[in-house]
């Protein structure tokens, strides 16, 4: 099929040659897990149990509170030990179920039975799905089952499964195709079993020959999925960036990829998917990539709810010149206080960096030289310069206006800024506050 190439973009230093041939290592958790409520878009889920109640690995502890939310697994067996505010990746309070862990991981009855898919019905697929409680492990935590219920499921045409793993120093999802390959390509016949229709396409950046080859290995029995290579570009594993490489069709503003016959879906995701289908196994652990100034970088798999303190003994501990840890990438990554913090649902790192380019950015920041360099880079053909200007001058309509409300956060823009202006921070504080005025304006008039 013809793969088409997106615009805009940058190359940075990949900085992968530290984790990318590090098999998956799994971290048990000691003493107590704690699980965030809100771990997902949309509402936090709501507990359906209480202190002191005893639970197994795989137990449903809080329901999805509304259409856009999501169940929440216990991940370990032992018993509630509270239910209580603690602090999260955020850097704020949040409420979360703290279990004490007994060390044995028992499972709740059912865990692990297998059910054959071409016995399931696309609604029972979709069930297991919301059961298990997946959301999307890219990083975006979008419930994954509100995903397979599109309004249009006859127009989907392709189920795309993410493996472009584009940010830098990430390498969990690689490590996934490596290790896993039989499980996304399970996932991916779950989804298609929803999907009569479409056809399975596996995206995976050239810079991967390896993953490459392992996913064409699993996928070569079934007709009816590819797996193609992209050019390597950061950021070409966005979404609206997947869809136009297998389509040619640009998601149009406000739109999500089934308006273009597409849904996409994370490796990591499929992988998820294929566990709670077949196997009757919810969400309670994931692939996590501990990188940057730590002893042993690596991968791991790690049970949600884990504290991120032990994954980082687990990789020999942070180095002395550790300055500064995301969540994430540093690209997009999420900057945290420390590593008293559990690891959630769509955590797919650690970055320790031992230098903070955004403190040397603000050192070296100047005014704008209005070069054009951020808008060619911009992979959604956006202007940020001038939305930096509406941000600046807290003018909402224009930044809707020139529709940076589909700003992506990539961080493409900041990276070959000249100035070193600090465009994407300016517009992760921006986005939301101009879709809530559009809401509030749309209220406004009655629509």
């Amino acid at each position: 099929m013809k793969i088409f190439q997106v615009r805009g973009g940058v190359h940075p230093n990949a900085h992968k040659e530290q984790t990318k041939d590090k098999p998956f290592v799994t971290v048990i958790p000691k003493d107590e897990v704690i699980i965030p409520l809100s771990q997902h878009t949309g509402r936090p889920a709501k507990p359906v149990v209480k202190r002191n109640d005893p639970v197994f690995a795989g137990q449903l502890i809080a329901e999805a509170d509304g259409f856009i939310s999501a169940n929440i697994i216990s991940s370990c067996s032992g018993k509630v030990k509270a239910i209580e505010p603690r602090m999260t990746d955020a850097g704020t309070m949040a409420d979360c179920i703290v279990i004490a862990s007994d060390g044995e991981f028992k499972t709740a009855p059912g865990v692990g039975d297998e059910t054959p898919l071409d016995t399931l019905e696309p609604s029972e697929i979709i069930e297991k799905i919301k059961r298990a409680g997946i959301v999307g492990m890219g990083g975006a935590g979008f419930p994954t089952h509100v995903k397979m219920m599109p309004s249009n499921p006859d127009e989907i045409k392709y189920i795309i499964a993410n493996g472009a793993e584009c940010e830098p120093y990430i390498t969990c999802d690689h490590r996934l195709m490596l290790e896993k390959p039989e499980e996304i390509i399970g996932g991916l016949l779950c989804c298609l079993k929803i999907f009569p229709g479409a056809k399975g396409v596996v995206v995976i950046e050239d810079n991967k020959p390896d993953a490459i080859g392992t996913m064409k290995a699993a996928a070569e029995p079934y007709p009816n999925i590819e797996v193609e290579a992209l050019k390597t570009c950061y950021p070409q594993g966005g979404e609206r960036n997947i869809v136009y490489s297998v389509t040619g069709k640009y998601i149009g503003s406000g739109a999500l990829p089934a308006s273009c016959g597409c849904v996409v879906d994370n490796v990591g995701t499929l992988a998820a998917i294929y566990r709670a289908v077949v196997w009757n196994e919810p969400l309670m652990e994931r692939g996590f990539t501990v990188t940057g100034a730590v002893a042993n970088p690596g991968n791991f798999l790690v049970r949600i709810g884990t504290p991120l303190s032990e994954v980082v003994e687990a990789a020999g501990g942070l180095n002395d010149d550790a300055k500064k840890l995301l969540f994430g990438g540093p690209m997009m990554g999420i900057a945290i206080p420390g590593v008293d913090v559990p690891i959630k649902k769509a955590n797919n790192a650690l970055t320790v960096l031992s230098e903070d380019d955004v403190e040397r950015a603000e050192a070296q920041q100047e005014n704008c030289i209005r070069c054009g360099r951020c808008t060619r880079a911009c992979p959604m053909g956006l202007i940020p310069q001038q939305m930096a200007v509406a941000c600046e001058r807290k003018d909402f309509d224009r930044f809707i206006q020139i529709h940076g409300i589909d700003c992506m956060l990539c961080g493409s823009c900041t990276y070959v800024c000249p100035a070193k202006r600090p465009l994407t921070p300016m517009f992760k504080q921006m986005k939301p506050a101009a879709m809530g005025y559009m809401r509030a304006q749309k209220a406004k008039e009655g629509k």
